[in-house]
């Protein structure tokens, strides 16, 4: 037997012992006459393959001979199971050469429910108002069933009320009050809800007697629930209450601790049945059912007891162990349930006992001391409690094997630098532990006990070759490794630290010696961090090796720790040095406002990083809703120095928005501006700025009009802002006050039909807000308004130029009578006007062979003057709407000869004097112009271009209808075109 496991053990094949992973559970199976084989299952996995067995109830099952079991794979198959005969509790046992394991116990009924007896049942005599109980007494059944009665033979089953109640505890049927509709034949229905089978009972004759009625009497609950009732959690209760009596009685619910019903219970049946599902802990206490009429109450009573039962589960399973022989096994498992589980151990399916006192058990807790190939096999923790029992199985090999470097031989070659450390391990398979040598050449060395070979302060002599030598009493083996020594490697111009000014390049270099055999490797580090030379931003290595670090455009996020790591085959070393980049001030923090008066406040604030070079100065900026971008302000000091966290600001204008930032100054420059304070408004005061530009003139007859330029708001000083215009004639002392409260106002017209045309006022403006008033604009002597034209133009008269133009001309009226000049045309109904300043005008856009009505008018800034007498004036007739047609062109060398068709005017159009010709270069804006009284024209051009022609007809009504644009393209000199255009 040791030599079969020996060779199992070492053949490396992943042979193990059975483990199963379908077990059976307890069933319940319906049972009918259809019903002819039951499977229970049972499948585990192993190498070799295992075999199954069965028992029921602890016996065994023999499947060959027993005729209704049989195996399929690992499953049981019941062929025509009966119920007493094949229910019980299973077990599923597998077997491989390794050992053997047993499944969890399964208990298997069957649900099945048989017929009723044939023998008649009893007439039942009741009294009208009496109350009845009819009993069903079902025959023999396993698994859930449901009760139903049957009245007279009729296909539906009795429907419950108030007054009928079927208890699905025994299956009776209770009436509360006989009345004389219930005379008939009742049968018990039962139902197996596994099965779905269905059988009768014999009828029971129910008779109502008419020689007396029943009387009134109280409530007699003649069902009801247990006193003490423990439900588990997560379960479904049903309590059933009904109640006997005269009138019939009505059945409510409520707790006795007078706490509301949990909302998820159901009340059916008429209040009869009441249903808890999913039981929680708050629902456990005392339940009442009260049964009222109108000849009393009667109240049944129950508890309901959280059960916490909680089911068996592993918290903690068994492992597979290889162990080698003489060492020493612990095995444990947990598992969590209530009540608490006791434990078990099998050894191959069976309990086994300890002859040699090897072996501890204590709760799920196993121990084996010095074990032997004979402690091989399939073991098993059973946890059980009155809920059941689960296992766990784990397979225990005694390995024994001599010792074997295939798997982990000693390094072949092992490098190290001289003056280093080494360590050889020597770690081969063996069962039992191998004791370890190590040799060089022919001489042994010191070992630890661990069987590693140490050597320190590792020297040029220290190479060569080592061997491990590994015995046990199954046998001996050795492996062998080479011991190479190398120079150590060594930094022979590290980096060195600096400073650097942002935007600056920098060289930090890392040249090393090492041995001629190996190669080594440079990596540079910033912060902790590997530099990703890949992105090549601002990181380079340069040098013969690459081994030196350039920084280009160096920022102030660079600086840091830098690493120069050299990494060899046998050695690593590293060199650092500190970056220090100074760049611009940070931004300033903190920024606070205080001290606010009408043109200064206090600022104070908090130093930013200074960036390795100390602020020299600050400067303060402002902004105001309508300035443009941030200005610097004057300060008190005026230069603010780098000490000092605060300043005056002073030159503001009152009662306006202002917001302040702080920007820092130091050797390499201006930083970034701090963060700006909110905005703060500044107090009101007297305004101090008059409006300036005060001018005016002109207006209606009896009209002053002041005109001047608003003060801009931030000037203002304050709120209700307002003008104050003050004037006077010429000569006058006393002046003629008017207050405007808008601070938007620029104008201001006095009227007063006494004042004479042309009269001189001095005219002065000041300003105020709700401080107080401000001061008056310097005063300017302004004209009133001038008198309106009294004089009409002379001598109008008018040409009409073509169909759409009439050319006015008129004499001026005498400059004192008025400038500007208005003329009036109107066509029937509707008048339009022209306004000009010189003597004539010309009118366009009208309509041809169209009468106009032309009146002149003289207009000054006081108004109109009268109109010259209206005349009349015609617009000739429109030109031909045909165009020239039939143009023919004939080009050779640099001259066009152009031809075209005379257009014929119609009755109502102008007639034809002439032709326009317009041509230019295809490609630019300028034209040319040439008029003809001719149907044909030639043209001389320079060759080599492409031309566009057009052609127009020339009448007294203007120009007519366009030929169109046509193209005449560029050609060779001494070459000849003819083309006609239609």
């Amino acid at each position: 037997q040791v030599s079969s496991r020996l060779k199992v053990c070492l053949s490396g094949n992943t042979l193990h012992g059975p483990l199963l992973t379908q077990e059976p559970s307890d069933s319940i199976f319906p049972l009918s006459t259809d019903d002819k084989q039951v499977f229970i299952n049972c499948k585990a996995k192993g190498n070799p393959p295992p075999h199954y067995r069965w028992k029921m109830d602890g016996g065994e099952i023999n499947t060959q001979s027993d005729p209704n079991y049989s195996l399929v794979e690992g499953n049981l198959l019941i062929n025509n199971p009966h119920v007493i005969d094949h229910g019980g509790v299973y077990q599923c046992i597998a077997t491989n050469t390794f050992g053997t394991v047993v499944s969890r116990e399964a208990k298997v009924q069957f649900a099945f429910l048989q017929n009723f007896g044939r023998k008649s049942r009893n007439t039942v005599s009741v009294r009208e108002g009496q109350a009845v109980v009819l009993l069903c007494g079902p025959p023999p059944h396993y698994g859930e069933i449901k009760y139903s009665w049957v009245f007279n033979g009729q296909r539906s089953f009795l429907q419950q009320d108030a007054r009928r109640f079927i208890s699905q505890m025994t299956g009776n049927l209770y009436i509360a009050k006989v009345e004389a509709s219930d005379a008939g034949n009742y049968t018990c229905a039962v139902r197996n809800m596994m099965t779905n089978a269905t059988v009768f009972s014999s009828p029971t004759p129910v008779v109502v007697r008419r020689d007396a009625v029943m009387g009134e009497y109280e409530p007699k609950i003649e069902v009801q629930f247990p006193d003490t009732l423990r439900v588990s959690k997560g379960s479904s209760v049903k309590l059933e209450c009904f109640a006997l009596g005269n009138p019939v009685p009505s059945i409510s619910w409520r707790r006795a601790d007078g706490n509301p019903l949990p909302g998820k219970i159901k009340i059916n049946h008429f209040s009869g049945v009441l249903e808890i599902p999913y039981f929680r802990p708050e629902d456990a206490g005392v339940y009442e059912c009260v049964a009222a009429n109108s000849r009393g109450r009667n109240v049944a009573r129950g508890q309901l007891v959280f059960h916490n039962a909680e089911h068996l589960h592993w918290v903690q399973t068994l492992k597979d162990a290889h162990m080698a022989i003489d060492a020493n096994l612990q095995w444990e498992c947990k598992a969590m349930g209530k009540p608490r589980p006791t434990y078990k151990w099998l050894k191959n399916g069976q309990p086994w006992s300890d002859l040699q006192g090897r072996i501890h058990v204590e709760a799920g807790r196993l121990t084996i001391s010095r074990i032997s190939v004979l402690d091989s096999g399939m073991y098993q923790c059973v946890a059980e409690s009155e809920h059941g029992a689960v296992y766990a199985s784990a397979e225990l090999k005694v390995v024994a094997s001599p010792p074997d470097f295939t798997g982990r031989p000693v390094k072949k070659a092992t490098v190290i630098r001289r003056g280093g450390e080494v360590v050889l391990e020597c770690r081969p398979h063996a069962s039992p532990r191998a004791t370890v040598s190590w040799w060089r050449g022919d001489d042994g060395v010191t070992i630890l006990q661990d069987g590693t070979l140490r050597i320190t302060n590792v020297s040029a002599s220290d190479g060569g070759r080592y061997t491990c030598l590994a015995r046990n009493h199954f046998g001996t083996s050795s492996s062998s490794g080479t011991l190479l020594v190398k120079e150590p490697t060594k930094i022979l111009v590290p980096p060195l630290s600096l400073d650097a000014t942002v935007g600056q390049s920098i060289v930090l270099p890392c040249e090393v010696s090492s041995d001629s055999s190996l190669i080594p490797i440079f990596k540079w580090f910033f912060n902790g961090k590997a530099i990703d030379f890949s992105r090549r931003e601002h990181f380079e290595m340069i040098g013969g090796v690459c081994s030196d670090l350039m920084v280009r455009n160096i920022q102030l996020k660079h600086s840091g720790k830098y690493v120069c790591m050299v990494h060899t085959e046998v050695d690593t070393v590293s060199a650092a040095a500190d970056l220090i980049v100074r760049g611009p001030p940070g931004a300033p923090e903190g920024l606070a406002v205080s001290d606010i008066t009408d043109t200064a406040v206090r600022l104070s604030w908090g130093s930013g990083p200074d960036n390795h070079s100390p602020v020299t100065m600050y400067m303060v900026q402002a902004r105001t809703p309508i300035s443009i971008g941030w200005q610097t302000v004057r300060t008190v000091p005026d230069s603010v120095p780098g000490q000092m966290m605060h300043a005056t600001v002073k030159d503001l204008n009152p009662w306006v928005d202002y917001e302040f930032r702080v920007v820092a100054i130091n050797g390499v420059g201006v930083g970034e501006p701090g963060t700006p304070s909110k905005p703060v408004r500044t107090a009101a005061a007297v305004p101090k700025v008059a409006p300036v530009h005060v001018s005016g003139g002109g207006g209606a007859r009896g009209e002053l009009v002041i005109t001047w330029e608003p003060v801009p708001e931030e000037q203002q000083s304050g709120e209700d802002f307002g003008y104050v215009v003050a004037f006077r004639p010429l000569g006058s002392s006393t002046w003629i006050q008017t207050v405007l409260a808008s601070a938007d106002a620029s104008r201001y017209i006095y009227r007063n039909d006494s004042v004479a045309p042309l009269s001189q006022f001095e005219v002065k403006v000041g300003v105020y807000n709700s401080v107080g008033e401000g001061p008056f604009s310097p005063v300017v002597t302004l004209f009133s308004a001038e008198e309106e034209p009294t004089e009409a133009p002379s001598r109008v008269w008018a040409r009409a130029v073509s169909a759409s133009e009439i050319e006015v001309y008129w004499e001026p009226i005498p400059s004192e009578s008025g400038s500007g000049k208005i003329i009036e045309g109107s066509e029937q109904s509707e008048a339009e006007r022209v306004r000009v300043i010189d003597t004539t005008a010309l009118l366009s856009g009208l309509k041809g062979s169209t009468v106009y009505l032309i009146s002149v008018r003289a207009q000054n800034s006081a108004g109109l003057g009268p109109c010259s007498p209206a005349f009349n004036n015609t617009t000739k007739k429109p030109p031909p709407s045909q165009p020239p047609g039939n143009i023919e062109w004939n080009l050779t060398n640099s001259k066009i000869f152009l031809n075209w068709e005379h257009v014929k005017a119609l009755e109502n159009e102008s007639e034809v004097t002439g032709y326009k010709v317009v041509y230019r270069q295809n490609w630019h804006s300028r034209t040319t112009v040439l008029e003809t009284n001719k149907t044909s024209l030639e043209l001389q051009i320079p060759s080599g271009e492409d031309y566009l022609i057009e052609i127009k007809a020339l009448t007294g009504g203007g120009d007519g209808t366009s030929s169109g644009p046509i193209r005449i393209p560029k050609m060779s000199s001494k070459f000849e075109i003819l083309c006609s255009w239609n």
